[in-house]
């Protein structure tokens, strides 16, 4: 990647622990979705990850939840964004993640990349806040890869630690994965890899070293009655791709960090609440706009959403895919 690529500007709309409480600005209906998703794509937004609630604000894996609010966004800004779901939970079944993307069929589906240590820390009152083992063995990573190949749906592989990137080398040998692989780096949590400019070029570096695949016959398109699929990958040997998930006030570090290495770029809400200032946002869209100028002031330009989908390798949009978002 290359700082002459455009940059893609994802927005991380809610999360699934922050509450009102913290900030009020979390979008909990699927209208309040719709409203947050119109300010993040006039502003430059170009990727929404969703985690789904209920219209109380309580975290949801349901069906009906995730198309609640898919069908709301659809409804509001068209495919004027790439629509992204998480599959990180904790304690929910795999067989339960898959049935709300195979419902909705989002255009990518984050996968966590590895088992972890991940907490939060106080400084002031020299104690942890949570902590908790996130547990992400490669048996379910499998699984949801599989199910992803079946539904078409591009992975983003989040990765907390160094060790995260070089997991991927063997799924892609396998066979489990083609290249361009799409990676996001979450950086700042307490468990993972800590926040630094050094530390992200670390794992670009060892992204970039990932050899790319030549397409394979899963991959290469459908032939007459095959179920195979085309991700629609582009040019041979488009490099991999990766952008950076900052996790609290380092956020924007990170982010111009990223920039300045040619990677891409999300804030959101999920990841953090304020402004480089201090000052609480408001609104997605506010956390976006500071991403989109952050991004020109370094002379990048910021990704239309045809570029994002070239970038991340995929060319479905919700016309063309069905019922697919």
């Amino acid at each position: 990647m290359s700082v002459e690529d455009p940059a893609i500007i994802t927005c991380a709309i809610s999360g699934a622990i922050a509450n009102r409480a913290q900030c009020p600005a979390i979008p909990y209906t699927p209208a309040e979705y719709a409203a947050e998703a119109r300010r993040i794509v006039d502003e430059g937004g170009v990727q929404i990850h969703i985690h789904a609630r209920k219209p109380d604000g309580t975290p949801s894996y349901e069906v009906e939840d995730f198309r609640a609010i898919r069908d709301a966004i659809r409804a509001e800004i068209g495919d004027r964004a790439v629509i992204n779901f998480s599959t990180g939970t904790v304690g929910v079944p795999v067989a339960k993640r898959v049935a709300y993307l195979e419902a909705c069929r989002p255009a990518v589906a984050a996968l966590n990349m590895g088992s972890m240590n991940y907490a939060k820390y106080s400084r002031s009152r020299k104690e942890f806040v949570f902590k908790f083992v996130f547990v992400n063995p490669f048996e379910e990573i499998v699984e949801l890869l599989e199910a992803m190949h079946r539904l078409q749906i591009k992975p983003e592989h989040e990765c907390f630690d160094l060790g995260h990137v070089g997991s991927l080398a063997p799924l892609l040998d396998m066979g489990l994965l083609e290249s361009p692989l799409h990676a996001d780096f979450v950086m700042g949590v307490v468990g993972g890899v800590p926040a630094s400019a050094r530390n992200l070029a670390a794992m670009a570096g060892n992204l970039s070293e990932i050899p790319l695949s030549e397409p394979s016959a899963r991959s290469a398109g459908p032939g007459p009655g095959s179920q195979h699929r085309d991700f629609g990958y582009g040019p041979p040997g488009r490099p991999h791709h990766w952008g950076v998930i900052g996790i609290g006030r380092e956020q924007w570090m990170l982010v111009g960090a990223a920039l300045s290495l040619g990677g891409s770029i999300r804030v959101g809400l999920e990841d953090n609440f304020y402004l480089p200032d201090g000052e609480m946002a408001r609104s997605n869209g506010e956390l976006i706009a500071k991403a989109r100028q952050m991004t020109e002031d370094v002379g990048r330009r910021p990704a239309s959403v045809q570029e994002a989908r070239e970038l991340l390798g995929i060319q479905r949009t919700p016309q063309t895919a069905g019922r697919t978002a």
